[in-house]
């Protein structure tokens, strides 16, 4: 395949073409910078999108799909991402098992296609020598944990402990608990079943994130009653109430008990979730809920989780992933230091990463 190697230009053109200084440029490029949701693993699914190829643009300007590639996702200085495989609710138990498979089996030939540029990281110690090699770092997630409803055995069924992180619901209820979507209104309990119940001791047992994206507030409750204390809770791509209600977002209480176990709150760009009436059309309108999460939590709660490719409409200045500079820029301008930037871009997600997996030894 030959794949060309991604040459970043020099940070004065770059910041001059963005629109930003060469200090967010510089920032980007010298972080740890991780998107804790990205569904870059759609495209390639529906439609044959090659996110090895280099694409001008999302789909549809920057609505939807096409927002990543492995060459703008180096434009912006991602070094690694939750890569989502997402369930399809349509399907019986058994094809759901089946097609998470297959789903797996291409997501690991696509890394494999990539000729070193991506490469599988399921722990901090695998992270670290990813990007020792200077490869983007490919963290395997689950969007749906029902898709391993007829798994021998659950997620211990996953080979090699590819697995991170998984939601338990998505969009849609399942046999685990109930969505936060307006589909909530089809169950009258709202939280999570004995077998949701059951899969968050599943998943801690495995050291699996537990991810509170896209749960009811009361399915959040259950989770917390019965996760492990000892292990990071995270919320990878949300909102928060604080700074725009809505049923997709996060409430005050449950932001801070995420943060009370060492988790981070990844902060999603998409528009309808975040923009507050009267608030900003840019992309500072991400900073703004964290900020809010800061506020409620600590500084160390912040993390950034675009949901790019997630069938979402971005801030019109964050069409892509070659846009994270300008996100930084955001950050500078309302004041932020370095290390409460850097903190946001990767580390503090490290920081949990590692209380949960320092190395990819079996599951106690």
């Amino acid at each position: 395949m030959n794949l060309p190697v991604p040459l970043m230009p020099p940070v004065g053109a770059v910041a001059a073409a963005l629109g930003v200084s060469a200090h967010a440029v510089d920032l980007c490029r010298h972080s740890e910078l991780i998107d804790l949701h990205i569904d870059t693993f759609i495209p390639p699914r529906l439609w044959g999108y090659d996110p090895l190829s280099r694409h001008r643009a999302a789909l549809f300007g920057r609505a939807f799909f096409g927002h990543l590639d492995l060459y703008r996702m180096a434009d912006g200085g991602l070094k690694g991402a939750m890569w989502s495989i997402t369930t399809n609710p349509s399907r019986g138990a058994a094809s759901r098992w089946a097609v998470f498979q297959k789903n797996l089996a291409r997501l690991q030939d696509l890394v494999q296609r990539s000729e070193g540029h991506l490469a599988i990281a399921r722990d901090l110690a695998e992270y670290r020598a990813v990007r020792a090699r200077g490869a983007h770092a490919v963290m395997i997630s689950v969007q749906g944990a029902n898709a391993l409803d007829a798994a021998p055995g659950g997620f211990a069924a996953v080979p090699d402990r590819l697995v991170v992180r998984a939601t338990l619901v998505h969009l849609t209820n399942s046999a685990l608990g109930t969505t936060n979507s307006p589909l909530s209104v089809l169950r009258s309990r709202k939280g999570l079943t004995d077998h949701g119940r059951a899969v968050v001791a599943e998943l801690n047992r495995q050291r699996i994130f537990v991810d509170l994206a896209h749960i009811h507030p009361a399915g959040v409750d259950d989770a917390l009653a019965v996760h492990d204390r000892n292990q990071p809770l995270i919320a990878t791509h949300t909102g928060v109430d604080g700074v725009n209600p809505h049923w997709r977002n996060l409430s005050d209480a449950h932001v801070r008990a995420i943060a009370e176990t060492g988790g981070v709150i990844g902060i999603i760009f998409a528009v309808n979730f975040l923009k507050r009436r009267g608030g900003p059309a840019s992309g500072a309108m991400v900073v703004e809920h964290m900020e809010h999460v800061a506020r409620v939590a600590g500084w160390q709660a912040v993390a950034v989780g675009s949901d790019y490719d997630g069938a979402i409409v971005p801030p019109p200045d964050l069409p892509g992933g070659e846009s994270y500079p300008r996100l930084v820029q955001h950050m500078l301008d309302r004041g932020w230091s370095d290390e409460q930037i850097v903190g946001a871009l990767g580390e503090n997600f490290l920081q949990a990463f590692g209380r949960l997996r320092p190395s990819a030894g079996r599951a106690g």
